[in-house]
Formats: C-alpha cells, structure tokens, sequence
C-alpha cells in the first residue's frame, strides 16, 4: 500500500522517542511533527530518521484516508504505550 496523499498521521499520531531533525528529544504522542509541511508532506524526507523510513502503510494501520489513519495509529500508540 502506499501512503496516503498529504496524510502525515504517522508523524502526528505515535510518540516518537528517538531525535528527529529539529526535535532532538523526539516527539509525544499526538503532536505534529515540526518537520511537516502546511500540506503533511515531510521537509527532512531524504534525512529522515530509522524510525519513519522504517514505518510501512497498510490497510489496517492507515485505513482509506488521514482520519481513519490518525484514529488507527492513535488507538495503536494507546494499546502499546507504558
């Protein structure tokens, strides 16, 4: 599957732990990432961390679109969180 056009709720919805370009304490669940565009595109795409080059969309993490995306991944930061 690939990403949904100008999505970006995997960078909005999980906590991210690890340093992030201009977020060096990474990022609470949540929170926008401060490396999105105003469209959800990534402005750090070609340096992004391990972490987001990693993630991979699939049905049943991102749904059909942003809003069933933010809710699954949201539910899915709650179900792992400690």
């Amino acid at each position: 599957m690939n990403c949904h056009e100008f999505c970006g709720a995997c960078c909005i919805a999980p906590q991210i732990s690890s340093a992030l370009p201009n977020m060096p304490d990474g990022k609470p669940a949540g929170v926008r990432c401060i490396n999105l565009d105003q469209q959800n595109r990534c402005t750090v795409y070609k340096q992004r961390p391990d972490v987001c080059r990693n993630f991979r969309a699939e049905k049943d993490t991102c749904g059909a679109n942003f809003d069933e995306a933010l809710t699954l991944i949201g539910a899915l930061e709650k179900a792992t969180s400690s």
